[in-house]
Order: C-alpha cells, then structure tokens, then sequence
C-alpha cells in the first residue's frame, strides 16, 4: 500500500516520540495493584481488568533504564496516564523470539505454533520446534545483532521478544522506526535458577495462558525444592571443578552466578564459592590446576563425549585427580539435530532438572532411579 510521504514522516516521529517516553525511568507508572512474581528480579507483572502492566527492570548490566509494556486485552480500557508506553495487543497470534531459551517457554504453553521467525534457526535444539522451521513455518531472520529488517516486516510478527547486552541498541530502534512492536527481557540476567524460570509467566502473559504458566512453574518450583529437601542434610564433602579452557583462559563461574548457586543447593564444595559476584573469571591453567589439581569431581565445559577428546584438547587436564578418576561430567554433549546445544535452550526453564542432575552426580544415593536429564559421565 502506498503511503504518503507526510505521514509516513509523521507515523515515524510519533514513533520515536512514544518509545524515547517509553524508556524514561522516571516516568514509570503508580503502581496499586500486587506484583504476580515472585522469584525473578528483573521482571514484575501487575494484572488490572482488561490490561496488564509489564515492568523489564536492568535487562543487562548497569541499564540506565527500565522498561514498561502495556498489555491489553481484546475489551479492555487502558487508562489515559499509560499512554506513553508500548501497548501491545493480547493474546497474540504471532511472535518473534531471538533467544533458544525462549523456545521451551512457547513449548511448555504449547504455543509454538505462533513463532514465525528466528534468528540463525540452526541454534534450535527442540525436535517440535525443528519440524516447524523445518516446514517452512518459522523463517530464519539472520542473527540477533544483524536482523534482517525486511524479512521481518515482510512475515509482519505482531511483536518481537528480544534482549540487550548494554545501553547501545540501534537494531531495536530501527525495528521500531519500522513500525514494529519490541519488547526487551532481561531472563539471562537472572542469577536465581528458579527466578530464570519464572519468565514463563510472561508468555504467559502474552499469549493469554497465564493460569497455564503459574502452574508450569510451580511444579518446576516443588520439584526444585523438594531437590533441596532431599539434600538438607548432606555435608558438601566433593569438591568441585568446573569449566574449561578457552583459548588462554580458564573461566571460573563467580560464587553468586547462576551455575555457583546449582552448586551451593547441590550441597558440593564448589572451589569459587567465596569469588563474590555473578558472571565468570578468567584465570590462567596454572592457577586453576593449583587450586583444583585434587578435586574430586569435574564439570568440564563443552560438548565432549570421551576423556580421550577432552586430553585431545588439552594435554595438560590429566593432571588433574577428577580426570584420572573418571569423575567428569559435561552438560553440553546433547545436541539438536542441527548442532543446538539442548541444555542451553532448556536448562534455564527447567532448573529442577539441572539441581537434580547436580545431586546425582554429587549424592547419587539420594536418587537411586533418576537418570540424568542433561549430564553426561566422560567414558
């Protein structure tokens, strides 16, 4: 359809206008209403009659702002003060996503069949998610900082999941320019295993399943706790070495991080613990092997299958004590069809199932008939 240029410049203006508010700290809205989660920190949901408000609170690191969505439901009046935000219509009938750990939510509220694009779709690990992208039903639309602009308003998705990593996001500007709705989620800034979960209730949400996603979660929440129960008194007697090298360095997980926390519930002496922060630390071999050399166990980092391939990259790992013990397990062996990684696309949704291999691994008394999910013993 042919658009007058006046109005196109003015639609472009409006735009801009509405998102540049849209992202104002200072302009969050009163809220009066309780917010419905409970786990995560970077994520609040407030339900009203007819509308929701959605709040993506430091989506990556030192954000200067938060963000705020309105959610409005087919009837429903939004009031006049929310009008600077970003309104999106609900439940939607299509959606892009640009992270793998976002699949398994749309899975888990069996909505998959919404998803209509997805950046470097190979990255898909999910065998339902794959037959659709392999029918042609999900369009690959590039890679997250390149998307390709005209794909995606050709397929026309009546919003686009995506996320940050700093203050610098041309491509989400651009998308919006372009007359397309975006919404930024911060679930990989989540330190908090059941917290990263806990975005399953924002699809939720969005796709008007919101009773569907807080019972999801709550059998991943008793699941998860009834782990930690099962381990309360245990004594973490193991040690524990985790990681690999990656070119000249040896990245350790800092004693607040996703992966320290799996380690500290599963009752293991995790070597790091006491490192404060979140996100990981690169040291050098020499250091690690000083302080690991007799760990009694190794959760190596990387899609190995045999201790011989491990040594094969790296000589050096047969000094260390889990090695010539065959103690060593990695969480990265099992690939998608096409070379996704599965414990990176639905390990985040299903933390129970990590603690749970962790305590297998650690305390494999405690679960006589569980089989591991996502580890793997080296051969």
């Amino acid at each position: 359809m042919k658009i007058f240029f006046y109005k196109t410049i003015l639609y472009c203006f409006l735009i801009v206008l509405v998102s540049c508010k849209n992202n104002e700290k200072t302009a969050t809205p009163a809220i009066s209403v309780q917010n419905t989660i409970e786990y995560a920190n970077g994520l609040a949901i407030y339900d009203y009659d007819g509308y929701s408000i959605v709040k993506v609170i430091q989506p990556w690191p030192n954000a200067k702002k938060d963000f705020v969505y309105v959610l409005k439901e087919k009837n429903g009046i939004v009031p006049d003060s929310l009008s600077n935000y970003t309104t999106i219509p609900v439940p939607l009938q299509s959606v892009v996503v640009t992270s793998t750990t976002n699949i398994p939510f749309l899975e888990m509220l069996g909505v998959e069949n919404k998803l209509i694009g997805f950046p470097h779709t190979d990255y898909v690990s999910s065998v339902k998610t794959r037959q659709l992208i392999d029918k042609g039903l999900v369009k690959n639309i590039g890679q997250n900082e390149k998307l390709n602009m005209e794909q995606l308003i050709d397929i026309s998705p009546e919003l686009i999941v995506t996320f940050g990593v700093d203050n610098n996001n041309p491509m989400m500007e651009n998308l919006q320019k372009s007359g397309l709705k975006v919404m930024i989620q911060g679930d990989w800034m989540e330190q908090s295993p059941l917290g990263k979960a806990e975005w399953i209730k924002l699809y939720g949400a969005l796709f008007g399943k919101e009773k569907e996603a807080k019972a999801y979660f709550d059998n991943i929440a008793r699941d998860y706790n009834a782990a930690l129960l099962s381990v309360k008194n245990s004594k973490a007697e193991t040690s524990v070495l985790y990681g690999s090298m990656y070119q000249d360095q040896w990245f350790v997980a800092r004693g607040n991080s996703w992966v320290a926390q799996f380690l500290r519930d599963a009752k293991s002496n995790y070597l790091w613990k006491d490192l404060k922060g979140t996100g990981s630390l690169g040291l050098s071999f020499e250091d690690i092997l000083d302080k690991a050399k007799n760990a009694g166990c190794w959760i190596a980092a990387g899609p190995y299958k045999s201790l011989a391939e491990l040594e094969n990259t790296n000589p050096h790992y047969s000094q260390f004590d889990a090695f010539k013990n065959k103690n060593v397990y990695t969480f990265e062996s099992k690939l998608g069809a096409t070379g996704g990684t599965v414990y990176y696309e639905l390990g985040p949704s299903r933390p129970d199932l990590v603690l749970k291999d962790f305590v297998k691994i650690l305390h494999p008394e405690l679960l006589p008939d569980y089989k591991l999910t996502f580890a793997q013993k080296l051969k």
